[in-house]
């Protein structure tokens, strides 16, 4: 079986994925024109390369505004169903998906809990007709107030019976270390909701080993500048914690200079637990099969080498032990029915 139709047929489980940086270019024009909201360019050609960014200020400034163009419910439930026939059309079968739901509520009011049962409501409908769906980690933006993140960890845990299966740390790392929100980690932590944070890519291996100290993850968002710590890295190997390792994001910000540069393999070699995801694909041009496909170019990885990955993903998510062992099922079905 060629490799290129492993990944596009392989049922795969995504991780790492922030819903507003999810929104494609005719999605944005869509809600622009309903909203009557003047974007800087007007085109779904002019959007798609407004989409390139220069850094990560220019790229925060972007997510702002393409934020500011959900108004109320209804977009947000647009967002969630438009990601997940896309998500359906690489054959991503569950994802777990960052949504920054205090944006909306601090620019246009939206009720955390409503915004979150909109998404919901997204994901039973793709259940139903697509066979996909999605789970919810509600994340803390670095850049707002200690406080502001205890309101976010209090939807978050609101929001448990709903499907938010976690409660995220994302954002610039400089200048924002995780301590800042410890309130809102330990009232997580006591309603039995897991942690997961974005840590050592805009900062380094320092930012991971205070994200594990103050937020007890069960998975570290990014993690990939742990290199420069050894006894980090060994800390990150025996407690198999899993990196969700991003390629492309990783080359848009500049984190490494290109994909042949990537510290992908390195990382592997070092025995730590590795998952591949999108990040942000709309603002990055980038989607999981992209992933997968860039990765197996610029390291010659075959069949076996992904399939490794995949499977990572799978039992490093929330799904059931039951869940995942319907997944590897298939994954091994398609290996033995395709050679």
């Amino acid at each position: 079986m060629p490799v290129e139709t492993f990944i596009k047929n392989a049922p795969k489980v995504e991780l790492h994925v922030h819903l507003e940086g999810a929104i494609p270019a005719h999605t944005l024009l869509k809600l622009a024109h309903k909203n009557n909201i003047a974007l800087p360019v007007s085109t779904l050609e002019e959007i798609r390369e407004w989409y390139r960014f220069r850094d990560f200020p220019d790229f925060n400034e972007k997510y702002i505004l393409i934020s500011n163009c959900i108004r109320n419910s209804d977009d947000i439930y647009l967002i969630g169903k438009e990601f997940l026939e896309g998500q359906a059309a690489q054959h991503i079968v569950y994802s777990e998906v960052t949504y920054t739901a205090y944006t909306h509520t601090k620019q246009w009011r939206i009720p955390m809990l409503e915004q979150i049962s909109a998404l919901m409501e997204a994901s039973r409908w793709a259940e139903q007709h697509l066979g996909v769906g999605m789970r919810l980690i509600i994340d803390i933006a670095r850049e707002t107030a200690p406080h502001e993140g205890l309101w976010v960890a209090e939807a978050a845990v609101e929001g448990m019976p709903q499907g938010v299966v976690a409660l995220g740390l994302g954002g610039y790392e400089v200048g924002y270390p995780p301590g800042r929100f410890v309130e809102a980690f330990a009232l997580a932590r006591e309603a039995g909701l897991p942690r997961i944070l974005h840590a050592g890519e805009t900062a380094g291996a320092e930012s991971i080993r205070e994200a594990l100290e103050v937020g007890d993850p069960l998975r570290i968002g990014h993690g990939v500048r742990c290199l420069e710590d050894a006894g980090l890295v060994a800390e990150l190997r025996a407690r198999q914690i899993p990196l969700e390792i991003c390629p492309s994001s990783n080359v848009c910000l500049g984190v490494v200079p290109d994909m042949h540069h990537h510290p992908l393999p390195r990382l592997l070699q070092e025995g730590l637990f590795i998952t591949i995801n999108s990040d942000d694909p709309a603002l990055f041009s980038t989607s999981l099969i992209r992933e997968y496909t860039r990765i197996r170019q610029a390291f010659d990885y075959d069949i076996g080498d992904l399939q490794k990955l995949m499977v990572n993903g799978i039992q490093a998510s929330f799904l059931s032990p039951m869940q995942k062992s319907s997944l590897l099922q298939e994954m091994d079905t398609l290996i033995t029915r395709e050679n």
